[in-house]
């Protein structure tokens, strides 16, 4: 499958300890470069995820954020322990009977550490739940760019029947070209009033039909599209080849423009050159 390296995925989690989101997102670059933000209480996850990320994917800027917030713990959620309220309450009952004026205050009872508690998160089990889904949230980012990358797949696929649309316009010209070259050179003669050998002529027609001919350039491109196809069914990362086919592609196109003698001929140059631009656009986006 083709990837592209442009992509957006978010995980939401809902739990008794709060709620959490993940976003993950990318856009193309050379390497695979990783930017995380992370909540203090959760920076451990750092190389844990750089780690997951490069098992994953090949190349691409990748920004990973993570959004935490803890439950707030209600009246019901607090552990009263009684014994110690028990004790308080009875020291400070004996103080009250020597000083009579004082008053025991029972809110400042259950103010005293330890009396009330709110349970403790437990940090591992809430670690274990994020990184659990930052696994479902990177499978839909990765699958998200398969997605967008078979798009491109498509775009480029079109663009390369254009090639060879031109490739088999150009080759069905050709004969005409060098028929109308032919008449051409020997007009002018004519008009000069030169007379020149059969065998002459005929070497100097050999001589311009070597020059203009584009059987090699049109082979090549041919070539080049059929590669082009292999790779784009290669797995893993394709993006480097498919520029460098580019390339290739852009070489013959240029041939093809400079021994052109027809307007036709040179039409289809430029059609070419359109048609393998599209294609350079999409696969910078492409793994």
């Amino acid at each position: 499958m083709t990837y592209s390296m442009t992509a957006f995925a978010r995980k939401d989690v809902r739990a008794d300890w709060g709620t959490a989101s993940w976003e993950i997102r990318s856009v193309n670059q050379r390497y695979l470069e990783a930017y995380l933000r992370l909540p203090e209480s959760f920076r451990s996850f750092d190389p844990v995820i750089r780690e997951k990320l490069r098992a994953k994917l090949n190349r691409g800027k990748v920004e990973i954020q993570l959004r935490f917030d803890a439950a707030t713990a209600d009246a019901n959620a607090l552990a009263f322990n009684s014994a110690l309220a028990e004790m308080l309450m009875a020291r400070a009952s004996e103080l009250a009977a020597k000083a009579p004026q004082a008053q025991i205050n029972v809110l400042d009872v259950l103010r005293w550490p330890g009396v009330m508690n709110a349970p403790e998160a437990d940090l591992d089990a809430i670690s274990e739940a994020l990184l659990a889904a930052f696994d479902e949230g990177l499978e839909d980012f990765i699958a998200a760019r398969g997605r967008e990358g078979e798009n491109l797949k498509a775009l480029i696929e079109a663009r390369l029947d254009g090639v060879l649309a031109e490739v088999a316009k150009v080759r069905e010209k050709m004969p005409e070209v060098l028929a109308w070259q032919r008449e051409r050179m020997q007009s002018r003669f004519e008009e000069a009033k030169v007379e020149l050998d059969p065998a002459r002529l005929e070497q100097e027609m050999v001589m311009l039909a070597s020059r203009v001919d584009v059987a090699e350039e049109l082979d090549r491109l041919e070539s080049h599209v059929k590669e082009t196809r292999k790779i784009l069914k290669t797995k893993g990362a394709i993006g480097r080849r498919l520029d460098f086919m580019m390339q290739e592609f852009n070489r013959e196109a240029n041939t093809l423009g400079s021994k052109s003698i027809n307007s036709e001929i040179t039409a289809s140059s430029v059609e070419l050159k359109v048609l393998i631009e599209q294609m350079r656009e999409q696969i910078q986006n492409i793994e």
